[in-house]
């Protein structure tokens, strides 16, 4: 990890609910937030299995636990499957660009529409915009809100963060009457195209939990790498 003037100071939450396991307790590790973290140095926790919820840096750190796994995608390396090429393909028609990591009414109004389709009752179903901008977008890196379009309209958003060995997977929100497009795969599929486009080794997922149907999507980008015990190696398990 870089070396800093100062450490910053890591704290342990209280007990409370699992946000992919049901019945469970979970206890998560966070940086302090007045921390003064570089993009440099949030690239190295981000390597070491910390993610990103706006400005918090975290990681699950749970007593007798152990389920969720910092995964990534080598960009190299990666063959798509059959069904992700006929995914990639059937979206070819819409067109990407980058936008500023700013609150946008558009973009907003979609992600209501994706929260209250995808994850209704959900602690995100109706943010304001500055509670959508706090989940969203972190003062400690370079972040995109890259723009999936269909003949001018709005598909999705992904929000990525810029890294100097990837680009790291925040979040991805779409249009629901679109979803027989599988836009959440093509934004991945994306992203490893994109990564390659800048000679950059990997794609960061975030958590990957085995016993958690909402994370499975992971599995099917092959080859996969997990962290685990201070090192990454290749996802055999699925």
């Amino acid at each position: 990890m870089s070396v800093a003037k100062t450490a910053p100071h890591l704290f342990l939450s209280t007990a409370h609910a699992c946000s992919y396991l049901p019945g469970q307790t979970a206890s998560t590790l966070f940086i302090d937030p007045r921390f003064p973290v570089t993009p440099d140095l949030f690239g190295d926790f981000n390597r070491r299995g910390f993610r990103r919820s706006g400005d918090l840096i975290y990681r699950p750190h749970c007593q007798n636990c152990q389920a969720c796994v910092p995964v990534r995608i080598p960009t190299e390396p990666f063959i798509a499957s059959r069904a992700q090429r006929r995914t990639f393909d059937r979206n070819r028609d819409l067109r990407v660009s980058a936008a500023p990591a700013r609150f946008d009414a558009e973009h907003f109004l979609l992600f209501l529409r994706y929260q209250n389709a995808r994850h209704p009752g959900g602690t995100m179903a109706n943010p304001d915009p500055p509670t959508y901008l706090r989940f969203l977008v972190g003062r400690h890196c370079d972040t995109a809100f890259y723009e999936f379009r269909l003949d001018g309209a709005l598909a999705a958003i992904a929000v990525v963060d810029h890294l100097t060995d990837g680009l790291s997977a925040v979040y991805t929100f779409y249009d629901p009457s679109l979803s027989e497009r599988g836009l959440g795969t093509h934004a991945i599929l994306w992203q490893i195209q994109e990564a390659r486009r800048r000679g950059l080794p990997f794609v960061y997922l975030g958590y990957w939990v085995k016993d958690s149907e909402k994370m499975a999507y992971k599995t099917r980008f092959r080859p996969l790498e997990a962290y685990r015990n201070g090192r990454w190696s290749e996802l055999s398990e699925t």
